[in-house]
């Protein structure tokens, strides 16, 4: 098949759309209702609001280490399905339970033990009459959040499988439903209506871990009740063991992941801090950014996982010139799709944060980062693409010093002298620390071009 056909080829757009779609609308309703969330916390104050951000930088830490430890695993359940190895994708299941378990003990014993001083690693060098307020808000957040955590672990476990396996409805319909039952308890307990009393931040800590627990019930009951899943996870708790094996290879493998994860919103954690040294302003400036712009960017997020499990079905079925062939089809296609969000987000940039009950000049700073991540939007697309491309052969080393190494080595150090050695505003240090996109952009270019990913993992 010439390039040409392969471009308009709409049997193949179908199944790609099929897998992102799904995911696309449940983050995109996620994502919508925590701005929506995020406005409702606003109207509490920005000093509360800076708060809560802090508390949802650090939990964000927890969930990418989530993300990591079933996508590592995760690798092997697309290529398991591709050959049709049932046994193979209980095992992966079994093993993302446990590495989601293990990730939740950890992160609730380090988020309640050092709960004061993770948050106070933020407020320093900001106006002294906005801190008291802002860490009274973070820590009485993350308190609360934590028990949101197991659920929210255990159902990450059974999503990414559903998913990987082409089960996408189950996950996007339990999303649905937690994030309307979230916004609804967020309306209820924040501002105390309909007799309930008035919790402020607390309020939206208890509606978003009520809304986890009923998320993790219908991804689990479905799971084991879809005539799609059902087949395959059948007698899935008949043992708890899996093959030593294919432990060690899951784990060599989903590692690097599981820490590229963790480093990755460490880095995004410290690149927060970096940035609270222009002020509180610029904490929640930074905080409505990253929240409106999450809602435009699940376009690429979801685009860059059916890629990956696209092509991991390829791979495990044994199908590498196809996988190598489809890939300009492939990326073509996001970027183009995403180049339209990114429009979309240019125009409404100046508008969205009117919302929030803030000063104009945290209104006017964060319309200005907003643009920002609009310009970049396509590079983040390749970058994205490109990561879970070469993540779906098995090069999760790579992967790591792709997306990890660059954050750390690059992002972070370029983010710390710009802040603490120029007088330059936050918007022309993002502008300048997003613009490493570019060079980065060719990296992973070169590296799909030579084919580094095309791996079968599971023969």
């Amino acid at each position: 098949m010439k390039f040409k056909e392969l471009l308009f080829d709409r049997h193949f757009y179908k199944k790609l759309l099929l897998v992102a779609v799904p995911i696309m609308v449940q983050n995109g309703i996620t994502n919508v209702v925590n701005m929506a969330d995020n406005m409702m916390v606003g109207q509490v104050g920005t000093s509360e609001m800076s708060g809560v951000a802090i508390a949802n930088q650090l939990i964000l830490i927890m969930y990418l280490c989530l993300f990591g430890g079933v996508s590592g695993a995760g690798i092997f359940t697309a290529q398991f399905f591709g050959k049709d190895d049932r046994d193979g994708i209980k095992y992966t299941l079994r093993y993302k339970i446990y590495i989601c378990l293990i990730i939740a003990a950890i992160c609730t014993a380090v988020f309640t033990l050092g709960n004061e001083p993770l948050i106070n690693f933020y407020l320093r060098d900001t106006d002294a009459e906005s801190v008291p307020a802002a860490f009274a808000a973070g820590s009485k957040y993350l308190k609360i959040m934590i028990w949101g955590f197991l659920p929210f672990s255990i159902m990450q476990a059974y999503a990414s499988t559903m998913r990987e396996t082409g089960n996408t409805l189950p996950p996007m319909v339990a999303g649905v439903v937690a994030v309307i039952m979230n916004l609804a308890l967020n309306y209820v307990l924040i501002f105390g209506h309909f007799g309930a009393p008035e919790l402020g931040v607390a309020g939206a800590a208890i509606a978003t871990v009520i809304s986890r627990y009923a998320e993790c019930i219908i991804v689990i009951v479905w799971a084991h009740l879809s005539k799609k899943t059902k087949l395959l996870l059948k007698g899935a708790y008949r043992s708890f063991k899996i093959p030593v094996s294919l432990v060690k290879t899951i784990t060599i493998k989903g590692m690097p992941l599981v820490l590229n994860e963790t480093l990755y919103a460490a880095a995004f954690a410290v690149l927060l801090s970096i940035y609270s040294g222009r002020g509180l302003e610029a904490i929640a400036a930074y905080n409505i950014t990253t929240t409106v712009s999450n809602v435009f960017n699940v376009v690429y997020m979801a685009l860059g996982i059916a890629v990956s499990i696209v092509i991991g079905q390829m791979l495990g079925a044994g199908e590498i010139d196809e996988a190598k062939h489809r890939l300009p089809q492939l990326l073509i296609f996001s970027i183009a799709v995403s180049s339209c969000v990114a429009v979309i987000m240019l125009i409404f940039a100046p508008l969205i944060p009117a919302f929030y009950n803030t000063t104009d000049a945290v209104k006017e700073m964060a319309a200005n980062l907003m643009r920002i991540n609009a310009m970049y939007m396509p590079f983040y697309t390749f970058i994205h693409a490109s990561y879970f491309i070469i993540r779906a052969g098995g090069r999760t080393v790579l992967t790591f010093l792709f997306d990890c190494g660059m954050l750390w080595c690059v992002y972070v150090p370029v983010a710390f002298l710009l802040i603490n050695f120029t007088d330059l505003s936050l918007g022309w240090t993002f502008l300048l620390v997003q613009g490493i996109e570019i060079p980065r952009s060719f990296i992973g270019g070169i590296m799909l071009k030579k084919g580094v990913w095309a791996n079968n993992i599971v023969s």
